[in-house]
């Protein structure tokens, strides 16, 4: 490769803190406060239901709220599993596999002081299911909606029992409701009915309350001493988040003492960090980092050959050490490790010459190069260091014969994109994107992106990727409730998108963070999902 990890990202260690959203230092608060430099240009929405993807649930989601279904965010050495969060239980009725009931947790107040309930649960679903509804959020219901697909119907069945229909049988549905959080109807009529009003004085179940919120600059959330869950109560007595979304800015910051703890920290900058007894904290991470491609008429990567040769021109390697090891070449989706992903014929890996080989079939070299535009982000939570690796993909391109030019756009611009599908009005003039995207569990891995079903805007199958086997398979798994069985055929699945290299597989993240000396706990979970009440 002619660009280096420096070029890429220039004279790194030069950058300068902007002083003005600087943070007073955790000692003149006079309480125990964790000031964190996240890799977001805004605050995420603070109503109920994050935007800025799976990322923003660790700052606005499972801090100032609760699904019914958690996710097991306290262990570090295997993956999490669905634990009950403000429902005690779930299941599947026997009779009807369609209809899943909920029992709900007693005993549990919002931070308004009002109670938690089977008919706050039916006013979050038409919050976001139920476009006539009074107080329906299009907002809200634009980052859920997606993750919902499953959901038919719902009712109360008493006080604290609630019956969800899904759309036909689904044995792995109770995963889509760790997507849905519960915020508070009483909060919402006493504010007027605003949710402009309720994003600054949001109220839910969760750990933390919102203090402050400044948008586009930071948020300050307090311990709730009186959350329901002993265990989960907040080791510090204040967050407070910080937009930084440059990462030398943000590694910078956390080296001038300017905050204590930092998302993705700059490659470069992890010797300066160790030398000066800050911790660099990892873990495996179920996350991809890929292109979506659009198999629409008039689209080039209809033709396998060049999907293959995209896959094959990359030197994940070369990706891996442009963010200085904090990450891992991807052979799929998800990591070989996984039950699910099988043994793909087609083996992802770096081969230019027969990248090569298969653009001269299909008619292009790097005389005649394959022309085509991208949409990708900026930057932002999941996205890694987006325009240096993005930059030196397009590289590894140009030196076979596929010439990409990038539109870059703010990331929720790129999830807009990504939920309208390879039709949508914003991806008129592109014929891929490079969302990056949590893989831990069969639908967010695998269903949403290759169901016909799911064809956008319904779910993210962005490309409008069509296949009756592979509709087949995931189908059987659906109605399947044996978790091997499920595993084998998502194996097939998997094995399917890889043969057919549905993708373009580069990197998975390993969720890097770094911490000072200040910071004496957290706990990394194997998930995107974090839990900042681990933070001390």
């Amino acid at each position: 490769m002619s660009l280096s990890r420096r070029a890429l990202l220039g004279a790194s260690g030069l950058a300068l803190v902007p002083s003005d959203w600087a943070v007073p230092p955790a000692a003149a608060q006079g309480e125990r406060v964790i000031r964190y430099g996240i890799s977001m240009a805004d605050i995420p929405q603070t109503t109920g239901q994050p935007d800025r993807g799976a990322g923003a649930y660790q700052f606005t989601g499972y801090t100032i709220y609760d699904p019914l279904v958690a996710w097991e965010m306290d262990v570090a050495d295997r993956p999490g599993k669905l634990v009950p969060g403000l429902a005690t239980s779930w299941e599947a009725d026997p009779a009807d596999r369609t209809k899943w009931v909920f029992r709900l947790r007693e005993g549990v107040k919002f931070h308004d002081g009002s109670a938690f309930d089977a008919d706050a649960v039916v006013w979050n679903f038409e919050k976001v299911l139920n476009p006539q509804a009074p107080h329906f959020d299009n907002r809200q219901a634009a980052q859920v909606r997606p993750r919902l697909p499953s959901v038919a119907s719902w009712r109360k069945l008493d006080a604290m029992t609630v019956e969800v229909t899904t759309k036909a049988i689904d044995s792995i549905f109770p995963y889509q409701m760790l997507w849905f959080l519960i915020s508070s109807p009483a909060q919402y009529e006493k504010l007027g009915r605003s949710w402009e009003r309720f994003a600054d004085q949001p109220s839910g179940t969760g750990p933390f309350r919102l203090a402050k919120l400044t948008p586009r600059a930071s948020a300050e959330l307090v311990r709730n001493s009186a959350y329901w869950d002993p265990k989960r109560i907040p080791k510090a007595d204040r967050v407070i988040l910080v937009c930084a979304p440059d990462a030398v800015t943000r590694t910078n910051a956390l080296l001038t003492n300017q905050v204590d703890f930092i998302e993705t920290p700059a490659p470069d900058l992890v010797p300066r960090l160790k030398q000066s007894g800050a911790r660099i904290i990892e873990n495996v991470t179920p996350h991809v980092w890929n292109y979506h491609l659009s198999l629409l008429e008039n689209s080039p990567w209809r033709d396998i050959r060049l999907r293959k040769a995209a896959n094959l021109a990359i030197d994940r390697d070369g990706v891996v050490a442009l963010m200085n090891g904090l990450a891992k070449p991807a052979a799929g989706v998800v990591d070989p490790s996984s039950p699910w992903f099988g043994n793909p014929g087609f083996k992802v890996r770096y081969d230019p010459a027969e990248a090569r080989r298969l653009l001269a079939e299909a008619g292009f070299s790097p005389r005649n190069p394959l022309r085509t535009r991208f949409l990708v982000a900026t930057g932002g939570s999941g996205q890694m260091l987006s325009m240096p690796m993005n930059e030196y993909v397009q590289q590894s391109w140009r030196e076979v014969g596929i010439e990409v030019e990038f539109e870059p756009v703010e990331l929720e611009v790129l999830y807009t994109c990504w939920r309208q599908g390879a039709a949508g009005e914003l991806a008129r003039n592109v014929t891929a994107n490079n969302v990056a995207y949590v893989t831990s569990d069969p639908l967010y891995a695998l269903i949403r992106f290759f169901h016909s079903k799911q064809i956008a805007p319904t779910g993210v199958n962005w490309s409008h990727y069509r296949d009756a086997e592979m509709d087949r398979l995931i189908d059987t798994a659906m109605q399947t409730f044996d978790p091997a069985e499920v595993d084998r055929l998502m194996a097939k699945v998997h094995e399917k998108a890889v043969d057919e290299a549905l993708l373009v597989f580069v990197v998975h993240d390993t969720n890097p963070h770094a911490a000072t000396s200040r910071v004496r706990g957290y706990t990394q979970a194997q998930h995107w999902f974090q839990d900042l009440t681990t933070l001390a």
